[in-house]
């Protein structure tokens, strides 16, 4: 696992990291089979003073992880149906994370098929829900972490543009809509919609 994120770059703004994050690799190891992607869409959520963040409602048994050390994984259901892939964020006791919303397939492309039961590229990772499954990441996943673990891990990537990162407001949430801790890629393809 050459250029595995180390724990500092997880550390510290979540806004930052939600932004830095853009261009990584994202990589699951299932089966003998590796399956990678860039992450291409984030979104950051926030403490106890950030409405539609976890945190907003304390420390609870399904959001206790946005309280660990940085580099952790925080997974949860959503809907009773989509698996959401977070990354811990700020230092150990602070609560933060990122929401990995969409990356772009770039190895193990028919295992995500298989995975999401289609025999298309077009839509495969282009959404959280659609990441998650294609990449076969459940609540098995929640605390993993992402530093050492042998199986999830985020590697360097190619850094994007400062130019081609574009913000906009938060999908999804039915408070805080104004802000704009959405990020992705310009132009990229598996941006969701």
């Amino acid at each position: 696992m050459p250029n595995r994120l180390k724990r500092e770059f997880f550390t510290g703004d979540t806004e930052g990291v939600a932004k830095r994050l853009l261009g990584t690799v994202l990589s699951k190891r299932a089966g003998g089979v590796t399956l990678r992607g860039k992450i291409v869409e984030t979104e950051a959520y926030f403490d106890q003073d950030d409405p539609p963040s976890h945190a907003a409602a304390g420390r609870t048994r399904r959001s206790r992880t946005m309280w660990g050390k940085p580099g952790l994984v925080y997974v949860y259901l959503v809907y009773g149906v989509h698996y959401m892939l977070n990354v811990v964020t700020e230092s150990e006791g602070k609560p933060g994370a990122v929401l990995i919303r969409a990356v772009e397939p770039l190895s193990g492309i028919e295992e995500m098929k298989e995975n999401r039961g289609t025999n298309s590229s077009k839509s495969l990772t282009d959404g959280p829900g659609k990441l998650t499954q294609g990449l076969g990441i459940t609540l098995e996943e929640n605390e993993l972490d992402l530093v050492n673990s042998p199986d999830l891990w985020i590697e360097a990537g190619e850094e994007v543009e400062e130019g081609l990162i574009e913000r906009s407001t938060r999908i999804g949430v039915s408070t805080g809509k104004e802000e704009e801790l959405r990020f992705y890629v310009r132009g990229n393809d598996y941006v969701s919609r």
